[in-house]
């Protein structure tokens, strides 16, 4: 089909939105224990909460695609995702900060299952690769952008030396004068809404799946499951997103507890370099594996993670600020080294393949909890020390991946 501009430039704002609404718990976390008074194995429950949704809606999410198309499921996303952000904003609480994660959580893994498959209709299948990078881009910038959004939200509502503006000012009026953090969640709401009207009024072109790319039934989906290398990606998509959001989670209160840092400010601010530093390294990444195997590539990038974590662990607070966005830097290419490793060893169902894979973004439910339950028993840097698993395994894919068709690099014939 014709090229839609159009469409391509609502899927990448769509890409910004999901990251916007889905890296925000990890600079909040100072502020959610001290306004809801919890431990750290309560405040993990709520990026458990959110990703869960992710691990239970990816498949059902396919599924519902192929019934409904990709329009009608990316409306009832955002729904999902306005009615989750409204419910806490009106009434903030800590239970129902816990329902409202779980329903834009399910939003958003809605979202992710259907907007690749979208792109590669809209944009061209020789045009994909290009658009998907441009995709991560957008999701990185957001993830960069929205920690110094909420900096800014409260470091002026209710301050009588703050800027006041139409925005400030409505937004005081909304929120409990101790809880100045909510007003990110009427943010929230209203950008879910404005994204349920565009969607509902943009005209989508119809997708057409090749065979492999369709999701198929619950039996091709247990099949698949007793496939040994399906389930090696599927921990490595778990370990990649669990090691992801076990940091950005913990990275404020890490320096708030360890290091006297500002969780609004400078604790916000070193999380959004986690992030930008993410969307950098990326482009590196893209560089290095024309040049390099994925394998290699993947290898090199997650020692450097580790090294940077450790250094995190027990450096002065100056290093500390520059080794723990470092680690997005070097994470920064796991994620499409190993979807693109996982899918390559795989001869066939790649629509539910991939389905499996996106299933893993559950790790990052499971692994915040397990270092803030060890954080709770023996102190929460203890705690990170877990986070060294998920990255060996990561470090291993490396060594164990045999990839049907290896990525083509300059130089090099494609075999």
């Amino acid at each position: 089909m014709k090229r839609s501009l159009l469409i391509i430039g609502l899927i990448l704002l769509t890409f910004f939105v999901i990251s916007f609404l889905t890296n925000m718990i990890g600079p909040l976390v100072p502020d959610i224990i001290k306004s809801f008074d919890l431990s750290l194995t309560l405040v993990a429950l709520l990026p458990f909460a959110f990703f869960i949704a992710y691990g239970l809606m990816s498949i059902p999410s396919g599924m519902l695609i192929e019934r409904y198309g990709e329009k009608k499921v990316m409306i009832a996303a955002f729904a999902f995702s306005f009615l989750g952000a409204f419910l806490f904003a009106f009434s903030p609480s800590y239970a129902m900060y816990v329902v409202s994660l779980f329903f834009i959580g399910a939003g958003m893994a809605m979202l992710q299952v259907a907007i690749n498959p979208l792109l590669r209709v809209a944009g061209g299948e020789s045009n994909f690769a290009f658009n998907s990078v441009m995709g991560q881009l957008f999701f990185g910038l957001a993830s960069f952008l929205s920690p110094l959004m909420y900096t800014y939200l409260v470091l002026n509502i209710g301050k009588a030396d703050g800027a006041k503006n139409a925005i400030i000012s409505t937004l005081e009026g909304l929120v409990p004068p101790d809880l100045p953090w909510i007003s990110l969640y009427w943010v929230f709401a209203l950008v879910s809404l404005l994204m349920v009207v565009i969607i509902a009024v943009v005209r989508f072109p119809k997708v057409e799946r090749e065979e492999d790319e369709k999701a198929g039934a619950i039996a091709l989906h247990l099949e698949l499951l007793k496939n040994p290398t399906v389930i090696k990606y599927f921990l490595a998509i778990f370990a990649y997103v669990g090691m992801e959001q076990g940091i950005a989670n913990w990275i404020s209160k890490f320096l708030e507890t360890y290091h006297n840092v500002d969780p609004q400010t400078t604790g916000a601010s070193t999380i959004s370099w986690y992030w930008g530093l993410m969307t950098a390294g990326a482009l590196l990444g893209l560089v290095m594996l024309k040049f390099m195997d994925s394998r290699r590539v993947l290898i090199l990038f997650t020692a450097a993670a580790i090294a940077c974590l450790g250094i995190s662990l027990v450096a002065s607070t100056d290093i500390v600020l520059i080794s723990f966005p470092m680690i997005g830097f070097f994470a920064s290419v796991m994620w499409s080294v190993i979807i693109s490793l996982g899918l390559n060893s795989i001869e066939k169902h790649h629509g539910s393949v991939s389905g499996i894979l996106v299933t893993g973004i559950a790790g990052g439910a499971i692994v915040p909890l397990i270092v803030g339950g060890l954080g709770d028993m023996m102190g929460l840097k203890i705690g990170m020390l877990f986070l060294f698993i998920p990255l060996g395994y990561i470090l291993s894919i490396g060594f164990w991946a045999k990839p049907l068709i290896t990525n083509q690099v300059i130089g090099k014939r494609e075999r």
